[in-house]
């Protein structure tokens, strides 16, 4: 009987300490090397082109007809996914895609039954590669915290410049040129270089932080159906420039 309850006791203390440990390896901040990160940059966009073009219609269509003049665009959001993979453990490679998409937009009403509609609009699918460098981790319990550094190349693909305007019921006196659509796409290479913090916790999901600089000019836009040139009102090329500082924000799923 003695013996029994000994044998009862050294289970429960073996238990007890698979138990512990187990906690404790639950309590550890996972680093997973394969991780989905979904994220969104809030990022300027150069867009000289772009809002040169719309200066030049506010100029010569909507303030001789006393309209109210289109916003300039320099805010976006480029929202993607992308894959990274830790080939040391301080060094993680990338590979991913996104898309930024801004436009800007007016509605007159001249007369009655008569609309105008006009949108200008840019959008953007940069696919990228590159590589993260990652510094000494510093961990507080469940938590631990990586600063990082990194960069790599952009194709910037799928590219337009849109501006369209649509006109219903207008007349002679009301018009701004009647309907019409212009699409500019080209492809282009670029570049970006990020720094940030990367933060686990003791679950799959970890968050990244960064400060995203992106060099993405694409030129000499052509016409989507005529393959023609775009020009500026200068009579340059019309070049299409998403660059800019952005701050980003990702959720990493660790596999």
């Amino acid at each position: 009987m003695i013996r029994a309850r000994s044998i009862a006791a050294l289970f429960a203390l073996a238990m007890l300490s698979i138990l512990a440990g187990a906690r404790s390896v639950w309590a550890a901040p996972e680093v997973h090397r394969l991780n989905l990160v979904i994220s969104s940059i809030a990022t300027q966009v150069a867009a000289k082109d772009f809002n040169d073009a719309l200066d030049f219609y506010n100029k010569t269509h909507l303030r001789p007809k006393g309209f109210e003049n289109l916003k300039s665009v320099s805010f976006a959001f480029l929202t993607g996914a992308e894959l990274s993979y830790f080939v040391r453990p301080n060094v993680s490679v990338t590979a991913g895609f996104g898309q930024l998409r801004a436009q800007t937009s007016q509605e007159f009403l001249p007369g009655i039954s008569q609309s105008i509609q006009i949108r200008a609009e840019m959008l953007s699918v940069p696919v990228h590669v590159g590589a993260n460098y990652y510094l000494a981790p510093y961990t507080q319990g469940v938590f631990q915290a990586r600063a990082y550094m990194g960069g790599g190349f952009l194709s910037n693909v799928y590219n337009r410049a849109t501006f369209e305007q649509v006109e219903s019921e207008t007349n002679p006196t009301t018009t701004l040129g009647g309907n019409f659509r212009s699409d500019g796409t080209r492809d282009g290479p670029g570049y970006y270089v990020e720094i940030g913090a990367h933060m686990f916790f003791a679950v799959r999901y970890s968050v990244q932080m960064a400060a995203v600089y992106r060099s993405a000019v694409v030129r000499e836009l052509v016409d989507i159906h005529t393959h023609q040139p775009i020009l500026t009102a200068q009579g340059e090329p019309f070049a299409l420039d998403t660059s800019g500082l952005g701050g980003k924000l990702g959720i990493a799923i660790g596999f």
